[in-house]
């Protein structure tokens, strides 16, 4: 039996669509925030995930400010950040994302933080 590893990248986050992800990195990956579940902006929950008590908003909200906090909005609705570059691994992808753990520039893991705020699911 192999054991495969997560392939290691870097990211420096430019914006964020809602509190699960994606986060768009400037060295291009747009990443899916693995082992948590957010709501959607319109408050939706998608079939099968776990489906948090707080709201879309509040959770792209809370994934923002743990990212350096907004600095404006693209046409496309995102959330532009400036935020200090994060070392993250792959470990496969969703709907043309990359999924990936992340640490922040402080050290905490992203995932674990985002479940502290208290506006996402653990999955």
């Amino acid at each position: 039996m192999s054991i495969i590893a997560a392939a290691a990248f870097i990211c420096t986050p430019i914006a964020v669509w809602d509190g699960d992800g994606p986060v768009w990195c400037q060295e291009g990956p747009k990443i899916r925030i693995a082992n948590i579940s957010a709501r959607e902006l319109d408050g939706s929950c998608r079939r099968g995930h776990p489906c948090p008590r707080a709201s879309g908003i509040d959770a792209r909200d809370a994934l923002v400010r743990l990212l350096g906090g907004p600095t404006g909005r693209w046409d496309t609705g995102h959330i532009e950040v400036r935020s200090r570059t994060m070392h993250c691994s792959a470990l496969g992808d969703s709907y043309g994302r990359t999924v990936a753990s992340c640490t922040l520039a402080d050290g905490r893991d992203l995932a674990q933080a985002m479940i502290a705020t208290g506006t996402v699911a653990r999955w």
